[in-house]
């Protein structure tokens, strides 16, 4: 090994400064003092002798050189946590650390269960569950397994199509009350749609701009817009209006009503995982669970 080779905590206090702009934002998110990160980003530019960072009045401007080092400092990153997962647990048994990423709603909604018993048919297993909306990169091993409501579109992936989980307009019984609609939900159309209380997003991602090119008729008219799914769901459940959800999740919902059955959305789910985890049985014995626990929730939505 190179002695000369810079301390990988450099690097991570490298990928913070970049992140956070200055000095002082990368210690609070590092738990460090400022004077440490400085001097980590004064150690880490001369032991590659170059200059990573010039001062301004908004804070450290990274250099061509500081951007260009980014993606191999996150690669270092991604390898640092991938050893470590490796050496909680041996290829050959169901022990060890396996990182699954799905999005908000999946992970608080759909996984519990699945997660639960795979911990109580394998006690040695130790599950990482990271929540988020953004896709996870498997390639760059960010996580081992992903549960993604959209096709893989990287090389060097084991995919298993789940199919469509469809989505729905619903309510709750209280709100149609409330609103003179309970008995009569077979009246409302896209007109009475969007004259109601519809939740929706936030912000207008390509998604959302997708999904309300699919539904002009309501003309983006929300009067509640929320960027989380959980979220969304949870002011349903309150009464407080209408929202596409899963028929799945809304099945599970007492006093949940289908509005517009005619009208359904689709969501194309996948479970990934990096085609070099195969023959790690602990991924495979999570990655085939994943698999299943998905397969049964959309048998359950199909019967919704």
């Amino acid at each position: 090994m190179d002695r000369n080779e810079p301390d990988w905590n450099l690097y991570r206090t490298f990928m913070a400064v970049m992140e956070c702009g200055s000095l002082s934002g990368a210690a609070r998110v590092l738990g460090l003092t400022q004077p440490t990160v400085g001097r980590h980003a004064d150690e880490l530019q001369d032991q590659l002798g170059v200059v990573l960072f010039t001062r301004s009045q908004a804070g450290l401007v990274p250099t061509d050189t500081a951007i260009s080092l980014l993606p191999h400092a996150t690669a270092v990153q991604s390898a640092a946590r991938g050893l470590r997962r490796a050496a909680r647990g041996d290829i050959g048994s169901v022990r060890g650390t396996v990182r699954v990423t799905a999005a908000e709603i999946v992970g608080v909604e759909i996984l519990p269960p699945i997660i639960t018993k795979l911990r109580r048919d394998h006690p040695d297993l130790e599950i990482e569950l990271v929540l988020s909306n953004r896709v996870e990169n498997l390639l760059r091993r960010d996580a081992d397994i992903a549960v993604r409501m959209v096709a893989p579109d990287q090389d060097a992936l084991i995919g298993k199509h789940i199919g469509n989980i469809d989505l729905g307009f619903h309510a709750m019984t209280d709100y149609l009350a409330h609103t003179g609609w309970q008995g009569r939900e077979g009246e409302i159309g896209w007109h009475e749609l969007g004259q109601l209380d519809l939740i929706g997003f936030d912000t207008a991602s390509a998604d959302v701009r997708a999904m309300v090119d699919r539904m002009p008729e309501i003309n983006a008219h929300f009067a509640l817009r929320v960027d989380s799914n959980i979220a969304q769901l949870a002011m349903m459940r309150a009464g407080f209006g209408i929202v596409l959800c899963q028929l799945g999740l809304a099945r599970r919902t007492p006093g949940c009503v289908r509005l517009m059955p005619d009208f359904t959305m689709a969501l194309d789910t996948w479970v990934t995982m990096h085609e070099g985890l195969r023959d790690h049985l602990r991924c495979r014995v999570v990655f085939d669970a994943l698999v299943a626990g998905m397969q049964a929730y959309r048998r359950e939505s199909l019967n919704a």
